[in-house]
């Protein structure tokens, strides 16, 4: 017999299902969260995204960082700009809080001789690789997660979309990883991959805000 808290937690994944599938879930065109080999855009994108508008502060960033840092695609090139004191310009912010967290992050990652986007990946996978990367001052489950959806590492990021999704699923869970395993469940119910869903949640609270902001100024 399954232990009584894995039942509920599909249940719950059951119920966040029920109510995607009921929004049109299997209908929507969904824009997979796209992958990068630039390691120095993965990077900001996961630092910058915290907190912000991503489609008004972070999106524009990343795109500007793919055009104009080229040099900054792998681990030594992005050092090297780091180094010449060059941060605050290429991820546009000056803000001491990201920047320090950016570089720390950067530099952590050179300790474990990870160079691109795919030994970053294969790095993620490692059994320890995220207890290691929640003990740098200021990186969270979010973040780990967000990480691995960005090199294509199939999870769920729980960001304030999909609380509100689960909320308006009847689904009241605080705790990061608990609600991570029942979206996660939810995901597979549906038959979807898990970073498809995540986008799919993403896309359907972000558009109904922006709605609301536009109907807001009529």
């Amino acid at each position: 017999m399954l232990p009584s808290v894995v039942l509920e937690e599909l249940s719950f994944a059951r119920r966040i299902a029920d109510y995607a599938d009921s929004l049109g879930v299997h209908h929507s065109p969904v824009m997979s969260r796209v992958t990068s080999d630039h390691l120095g855009a993965v990077l900001a994108d996961a630092i910058l995204q915290a907190g912000v508008s991503y489609r008004t502060v972070v999106r524009m960033r990343v795109e500007r960082i793919h055009l104009q840092f080229p040099e900054a695609a792998t681990l030594p090139g992005l050092i090297t700009l780091i180094e010449q004191q060059r941060a605050g310009d290429f991820l546009l912010w000056n803000h001491p809080i990201k920047m320090s967290r950016f570089v720390l992050l950067t530099y952590f990652l050179a300790t474990q001789n990870i160079s691109t986007t795919v030994e970053l990946k294969l790095w993620l996978n490692r059994d320890n690789a995220r207890e290691r990367l929640l003990g740098l001052h200021g990186i969270g489950p979010k973040t780990y997660d967000y990480l691995c959806c960005l090199v294509g590492i199939d999870c769920i990021a729980v960001d304030r979309h999909v609380r509100t999704f689960a909320n308006e699923a009847g689904v009241l869970i605080s705790d990061y990883d608990r609600l991570k395993s029942v979206v996660s469940y939810a995901a597979d119910l549906l038959g979807m991959a898990r970073r498809d869903f995540d986008a799919w949640i993403w896309q359907t609270i972000s558009a109904r805000t922006v709605n609301d902001r536009q109907l807001s100024l009529i």
